[in-house]
């Protein structure tokens, strides 16, 4: 058994949930999700299945983002998991929706930063232990930062 750290290669611009998931239909399933969770959402869906045909199954109304998506999978190379690329939404947009869909298991990340899965190698195959998501912290927020980080959210309309 090994241990590896695979790099996703997000598009730019871009926001990603990663997470594990059983069933074929997960990736029509998460495509409908894309659709009706917010209007003018660019995306690409793929999952990976780990039994069958094992193929990684994918879709989207952005081919670069859909064909990504569905590359990232292949090295990542285990089975049952999902990857959702997307542009003019974010992933709190989609996560709520996301958590009532049956056949998710588990979402590992949702996020805009450099991500790596951590993938066990076995002689069954791959799978994942865990992520690494962005950079480790260098300091605590201090009064400056917290009216920062207030300010900010308010910019953005997230809060009042």
């Amino acid at each position: 058994m090994n241990i590896e750290a695979v790099k996703i290669d997000m598009p730019e611009g871009c926001n990603l949930i990663f997470g594990m998931s059983h069933f074929i239909k997960t990736v029509e399933d998460l495509h409908e999700l894309m659709v009706n969770s917010v209007p003018g959402v660019k995306f690409g869906v793929a999952f990976s299945e780990a039994s069958g045909d094992r193929l990684v199954r994918f879709s989207g109304n952005d081919n670069e983002l859909a064909a990504s998506a569905a590359q990232n999978l292949m090295n990542i190379a285990s089975g049952h998991c999902f990857l959702i690329f997307m542009k003019n939404a974010f992933p709190v947009n989609i996560l709520p929706a996301l958590k009532n869909v049956y056949e998710i298991v588990n979402v590992f990340c949702a996020t805009a930063n450099p991500v790596q899965a951590l993938v066990v190698r076995t002689e069954l195959g791959g799978g994942i232990i865990g992520v690494v998501d962005g950079e480790a912290p260098v300091g605590i927020e201090d009064q400056i930062a917290r009216q920062k980080r207030h300010q900010f959210l308010r910019t953005i309309g997230y809060k009042q």
